[in-house]
């Protein structure tokens, strides 16, 4: 569908929420060749205990040689992934494909509840009225992986292998550290966090 539509930008998006002290799955080698010992964690107070994110790899712009250069879009969290702030998230990539010159985000993701609840859905159909009525801007085309199957999203690996670059056995980072660190793993540009937005009482 993307290829036949230079004109449009193409993007899989995935959240992860990940406890700081449970231990990293996949195997290590220690320099001394033993294996390494995982030292038990806590968690400073004020702390989140379980940081969540967004990302985004997007293809919305052409390198110097005419090919589709990737860009990831990558945002903390300031408590879980829900709908208020998925929604969110989605309105500033496709904001950001829209400066790039496309006319359309297609935005490919899995079943994740905030993906398919009403106020997702509702927010996009409003979203693309919007465009159409004003004529400018782009639109949402969202498309759903099939279920249990994360090998189809570009994204599952590379927050893999990010975070077995940005834990450490006996130590505990920071939060804004272990950010940091995030970040420079899978080479993106640093952001503000995205909030829960406010219910009107």
């Amino acid at each position: 569908m993307a290829r036949a539509r230079p004109d449009w930008a193409v993007g899989f998006a995935d959240e992860v929420r990940r406890s700081r002290v449970a231990p990293p799955a996949g195997r290590a080698r220690a320099p001394t060749g033993r294996p390494p010992r995982l030292v038990e964690q806590a968690v400073a107070k004020g702390e989140p205990q379980a940081p969540a994110g967004y990302g985004l790899p997007a293809r919305w712009r052409e390198d110097p040689a005419g090919d589709p250069a990737e860009a990831l879009r990558l945002r903390f969290v300031d408590g879980r992934p829900v709908s208020g702030v998925t929604a969110r998230f989605v309105d500033r990539c496709c904001a950001r494909s829209a400066a790039a010159g496309k006319t359309a985000l297609l935005l490919v993701w899995g079943n994740a509840s905030w993906h398919l609840s009403g106020e997702v859905r509702g927010w996009i159909a409003d979203h693309n009225r919007q465009v159409e009525a004003d004529g400018a801007g782009g639109r949402i085309v969202a498309r759903r992986l099939p279920t249990q199957s994360p090998w189809l999203n570009p994204l599952e690996p590379k927050g893999v292998h990010g975070n077995k670059r940005v834990v450490e056995p006996a130590r505990l980072p920071p939060a804004a550290e272990l950010e940091d660190r995030v970040y420079r793993a899978l080479g993106a540009d640093h952001a503000d966090h995205l909030t829960m937005p406010q219910k009107v009482a």
